[in-house]
């Protein structure tokens, strides 16, 4: 075997190893991510523009995109999170996290939108969600 040739396949060996190494890694990365949830729910936001921006802007900020499903704990947690945010008329106060998800409660980001938006979306979502025990991590995407 020449100079060339022990080199060329020591380079091969190289960037295979490396090759190994980056798909290992990315792998572990996408196992710890999918851990943090149990389901994705993909929310539609050209049906329901104001409530997907709403939970875009909330998440970008900072606010969780994992909705853990707690149906029995909802009625305190959006008194809770609703708490001094006044009423205004023609239009509903969003949250997120939602009341339904133990991350939501006090603290939430709550914004003004229309009726019908609000209400469709919380349709929808309800509806997708229905089929998920209390305690499943919904992962959340707005698209």
């Amino acid at each position: 075997m020449t100079a060339f040739m022990k080199w060329a396949a020591s380079l091969l060996l190289v960037i295979s190893l490396q090759f190994s190494f980056m798909s290992a890694g990315t792998s572990e990365n996408t196992a710890r991510a999918a851990s943090r949830y149990d389901q994705v729910l993909y929310f539609p936001l050209l049906k329901y523009p104001e409530t997907g921006n709403h939970i875009k802007d909330a998440i970008s900020a900072g606010h969780s995109d994992i909705c853990t499903i707690d149906r029995g704990g909802a009625e305190d947690r959006r008194k809770e999170s609703l708490k001094g945010i006044p009423t205004k008329p023609g239009f509903d106060r969003d949250e997120w996290p939602m009341a339904v998800c133990t991350e939501g409660g006090a603290g939430a980001d709550i914004r003004y939108v229309t009726p019908s938006d609000n209400r469709g979306a919380g349709s929808w979502v309800g509806n997708q969600m229905s089929r998920y025990s209390d305690g499943t991590k919904v992962l959340f995407i707005v698209q």
